[in-house]
């Protein structure tokens, strides 16, 4: 890794959060948890709420103002002035976790000028690590011991773990990525369009951001979203995405997608792997 700076500090400290949240999220997910339900029929559990409270105790130290799913939504009147700001999702995927199914991950990232610039991405069942940020050269891969939960750990020993992304493709026909519990009729319609365009496909069903994940590593070529997503869900994703040679376009503009709007809602996108940007034309 290259020498520690300002901003690497900033990604010790949330994948130090990231982790610590885990152990807490991993908990409760060993027990018989409550589930209730947001106004919008999502659900929300106490591991959602435990882990933003550990993940904003870290990175609120940094006096850079913090936009996460679980916490008080400020108007965009003051965000807007937000030059840099934290977009986190303590713990994406709650209908996995409630599923039990461990494809579930703790997202964190920083945006400067409506584009992130560092992701920290965790899944505390794999025990698998994501990180990137502009200033270390690229996006990584820690897989963590089986013992990750009950130790104190080295954040600069993990850093120096990591496996540069994307890792090379053994990839026979374009893979796509697609949504686990998310999966509309339009994304299934631009799939079909691939597949005739392309010839056979193959799919990765994933939760969470893992999707984006598996776009980073080059296990998946592509990955449509055309249903709904907030910021929250794929800021962490699109930096390591990004910064692992990969793009994350909206579909209509082949734009990339910016954050602190407005709306905090994404508009639909395509994600595509640092390998397959010559072989996929939007």
């Amino acid at each position: 890794m290259k020498q520690i700076n300002n901003n690497n500090l900033f990604l010790r400290l949330a994948i130090e959060a990231s982790i610590e949240a885990g152990k807490k999220i991993i908990e409760i997910y060993e027990t018989d948890f409550n589930v209730d339900y947001k106004s919008d029929q999502s659900p929300l559990t106490l591991a959602d709420q435990e882990a933003n409270n550990i993940i904003c105790r870290y990175i609120e130290k940094t006096g850079i103002p913090i936009l996460s799913e679980e916490g008080k939504h400020l108007p965009f009147d003051i965000r807007k002035n937000w030059k840099q700001l934290w977009i986190v999702d303590p713990l994406d995927g709650t209908k996995e976790f409630v599923k039990k199914n461990g494809e579930f991950t703790v997202n964190i990232a920083l945006v400067e000028n409506n584009q992130p610039i560092l992701g920290v991405i965790f899944c505390p069942v794999l025990k698998i690590l994501y990180f990137a940020d502009q200033t270390i050269g690229g996006a990584y891969r820690v897989e963590l011991n089986d013992d990750w939960t009950k130790k104190k750990h080295d954040i600069d020993e993990i850093m120096e773990l990591g496996v540069k992304l994307p890792q090379k493709s053994e990839n026979k026909n374009i893979v796509v990525a697609a949504s686990r519990s998310h999966l509309s009729e339009e994304t299934k319609d631009f799939i079909t369009e691939v597949e005739e365009k392309y010839g056979k496909i193959e799919y990765i069903s994933k939760g969470s951001s893992l999707k984006l994940c598996m776009i980073a590593e080059g296990k998946a070529d592509i990955y449509p979203r055309f249903a709904p997503t907030s910021e929250w869900d794929t800021a962490a994703g699109q930096a390591i995405v990004e910064n692992a040679g990969g793009e994350v376009l909206i579909h209509t503009t082949n734009e990339p997608v910016s954050y602190n709007k407005e709306n905090i809602l994404n508009p639909w996108f395509i994600a595509i792997a640092k390998n397959a940007k010559k072989i996929i034309e939007l």
